[in-house]
């Protein structure tokens, strides 16, 4: 899949089916955003709002799913998959919290986390080393966001309210983004002083790949 011409690696890597997934699921945040939003203020329904972040979920399913069966990892999906699973994430934050405000503190909570992650990965990435891919504690708290997003939408297009049960799902959600910040900062420490007690960085990628 790989050649010496640079350009050809990311001509091959554009037409692979999980990264033309991943621009699928950047789409799609355009028209959540504007059925939310047209829900919020004009039609009052969110139906179409909450068929379109399903379709985001199961696409995100499908992605990986692709890539691993059918051999179709690639560097441009390495970026485009988490890239489009932090917009998603952001934008359905900022519209919840056009109906429900108790959910910012959750947001702050994500977007610290991510900012630290992004701030950490570059960290590791200048030093020429490559952050391993997203743990299952990562992987959990996003599907956690995912339910907790899906719960409130619910009970929008039903006009229920249970803010104890929003609460709950919304804490249990917090707590798991901030066990799975506290996870990739052990990791960050840990190929930090791998680096310092090493000076082959391909012996540490190896070390913190077995640890994924």
């Amino acid at each position: 899949m790989y050649s010496d011409n640079k350009n050809e690696v990311i001509s091959k890597d554009l037409m692979t089916i999980p990264n033309a997934i991943s621009f699928f699921r950047i789409l799609l945040i355009t028209p959540f955003v504007a059925f939310f939003v047209a829900a919020k203020y004009i039609t009052g329904n969110y139906i179409p709002a909450f068929i379109v972040l399903g379709l985001s979920g199961i696409s995100d399913l499908l992605d990986g799913m692709i890539a691993r069966k059918f051999h179709q990892e690639s560097e441009l999906g390495k970026v485009l998959d988490p890239l489009a699973d932090k917009l998603t994430l952001i934008a359905v934050g900022v519209c919840l919290i056009m109906i429900e405000p108790f959910v910012l503190p959750l947001m702050i909570i994500m977007v610290a986390k991510d900012i630290l992650m992004i701030i950490g990965g570059m960290i590791v990435i200048n030093k020429g080393v490559i952050p391993p891919k997203a743990s299952w504690y990562g992987k959990l708290s996003t599907f956690m966001f995912y339910i907790s997003v899906g719960m409130v939408v619910l009970m929008a297009v039903f006009d229920y309210v249970n803010k104890p049960l929003t609460l709950t799902v919304l804490g249990i959600t917090a707590t798991m983004m901030i066990f799975a910040l506290i996870n990739y900062a052990i990791v960050f420490f840990k190929i930090q002083k791998q680096l310092k007690n090493s000076d082959n960085n391909a012996s540490v990628q190896a070390s913190i790949t077995d640890n994924k």
